[in-house]
């Protein structure tokens, strides 16, 4: 075959889009991406071997730091008792009330979980200026003979609801854990509403730190037309279940939808402003659609919501998730209403409060339920007080 021919048929060949595009998906996805993403906690491309107790050993150390630095602040603030009296602290009808339910654990004890989540509290309450935003009550729901050393480091400043001997008994004792855990969720969800009448509620679990502009984005959710009408808000939703290959249906629309406008922006700058040989035709539109799609589920669509955290208007609502509720936002008197349906409700194994929650939302006519992305609280929970830990906890 003459020389020329063959360098034609080479260059055809290396010009062809269908070879571009495969040499496209070979660097990125065997090369680029295994590069980029192997140390990335929520990513495909994540090696657990080698880096997932490395991470979970530093994530307890520093959980372990900042239970510890939150100890020694509340020690010296009640040695120096510069801060006021909860009883003053307290007034009713608050716009905001945020209830921390907690229970003493039995193990990870020296991490200190509500100090931690009522130290960074304070600290967002300090930064609120005159006006607060929020008042915040403790519901101890600690039914062992043991006492919760942590509440009572921290019940000079801020009011702390307990049952009485009366509701104990009352209360009686419970089949299972699951059942035991939602009794004690409606009994802080019915003291907070009795003691406070608050316009809105949060109810945050003991290892639920709050991010830095939580106050500020709980307030921009409720200015929001949807809370007028919502039985309750998710404010969390664990991070490995953030992709986009999952039941929630309307994720799929998020990922068609970013793929696509990603993919045209590319198209534009291919055909424009590179020698590759993609044109504007519907095929390599859809090619580079998929190809932006495979990207951003690969890499771990958690990091792509971690963005939204430029404004509170670019947080996302969507429908209700059905797993856990480390940090629900109750508006207007819908707490009154989870509680009543919860009251009637048993739990069990397989069939916990958020799943029952969920089913109700679903069931009810006239009542929806959502939730907010990206998580507004940090879940620091390794060390469980209901449920058997692992030896080695991992953050997945």
């Amino acid at each position: 075959m003459p020389r020329w021919r063959t360098h034609t048929s080479k260059h055809f060949l290396w010009s062809s889009p269908v070879v571009q595009g495969l040499i496209l998906c070979v660097v990125t996805f065997g090369v680029i991406m295994p590069i980029c993403c192997h140390r990335l906690l929520y990513s495909y491309y994540f090696l657990k071997t080698f880096y997932l107790d490395s991470l979970s050993d530093a994530a307890l150390q520093e959980s372990l730091d900042r239970g510890q630095e939150a100890l020694h602040f509340w020690q010296g603030v009640e040695s120096s008792e510069t801060l006021r009296d909860p009883v003053e602290m307290v007034t009713k009808k608050p716009d905001l009330l945020v209830t921390v339910v907690t229970a003493r654990r039995s193990e990870g004890w020296d991490y200190h979980y509500l100090l931690q989540v009522t130290h960074r509290l304070m600290s967002l309450l300090k930064a609120c200026g005159d006006k607060p935003c929020a008042k915040v009550i403790l519901c101890d729901v600690e039914s062992g003979p043991s006492l919760n050393e942590d509440v009572l480091l921290v019940e000079k400043h801020f009011q702390v609801v307990r049952r009485s001997p009366e509701e104990k008994w009352k209360n009686g004792e419970a089949d299972n854990i699951f059942e035991k855990e939602k009794r004690d969720y409606v009994f802080c969800l019915r003291k907070g509403w009795e003691l406070m009448k608050p316009k809105n509620v949060v109810v945050l679990e003991d290892d639920a730190l709050p991010m830095p502009d939580f106050f500020p984005l709980v307030k921009n959710l409720l200015s929001r037309k949807f809370a007028l009408n919502t039985l309750y808000i998710k404010l969390f939703h664990p991070e490995r279940l953030h992709r986009y290959w999952n039941p929630e249906p309307y994720r799929i629309l998020e990922w068609v939808g970013f793929g696509l406008f990603v993919a045209t922006l590319l198209l534009i700058t291919f055909s424009h402003c590179t020698p590759l040989s993609f044109t504007l035709s519907f095929s390599h539109l859809l090619f580079l659609t998929l190809y932006v799609m495979a990207v951003v589920e690969l890499a771990g669509r958690h990091y792509l919501l971690e963005f939204r955290r430029l404004s509170p208007q670019l947080y996302a609502v969507s429908p209700a998730t059905e797993c856990c509720t480390p940090a629900m936002l109750f508006p207007g008197n819908a707490s009154v209403r989870v509680a009543e349906y919860l009251g009637q409700a048993v739990c069990a194994q397989g069939n916990a409060k958020d799943m029952v929650l969920y089913k109700i939302a679903r069931s009810i006519p006239g009542e929806r339920a959502h939730s907010v992305e990206p998580n507004l609280i940090k879940h620091i929970g390794a060390f469980s007080s209901v449920r058997r830990n692992p030896p080695r906890p991992r953050i997945i």
